[in-house]
């Protein structure tokens, strides 16, 4: 299994971050396989989800709405107001994906793109961890 590290700078605020251009850079040339995206991080995960056309937007107020950053309402109280909410995060975006990658690209559909959700504004450096099966 080949496995490697991506950088990711989310900034301050909510982030869907694009991977799935550094994703497709590293898998090339691999073959046919599976690659596992994870995001080793306690208050994000990884969708996969149309980019552009508001998806983000929409997304950030979706999420906004299940988890509510009121101030008192999360026990995990440590970080911004309402930080116990990026907590929740992961039990709605997983911290993890497994893709079907044939000719060392993603089988994605026509509108996917592979994308960090990172609603923490304490955390602004995230790392992924792609993993190569082949197969």
């Amino acid at each position: 299994m080949d496995s490697t590290l991506l950088e990711v700078r989310t900034g301050g605020a909510f982030a869907c971050a694009d991977l799935t251009g550094r994703i497709t850079e590293w898998l090339r040339d691999r073959g046919d396989g599976l690659c596992n995206v994870f995001v080793p991080h306690a208050t994000a995960g990884v969708a996969l989800f149309e980019l552009g056309a508001g998806s983000e937007s929409d997304v950030e107020q979706a999420l906004a709405a299940l988890l509510p950053r009121t101030e008192g309402r999360w026990t995990h109280r440590h970080g911004s107001p309402g930080h116990g909410a990026d907590h929740v995060l992961p039990l709605l975006v997983a911290p993890a994906v497994t893709l079907p990658v044939l000719d060392g690209r993603l089988a994605l559909g026509t509108w996917q793109s592979v994308v960090l959700v990172d609603p923490n504004p304490d955390n602004p450096e995230r790392t992924v961890r792609l993993s190569f099966l082949a197969g």
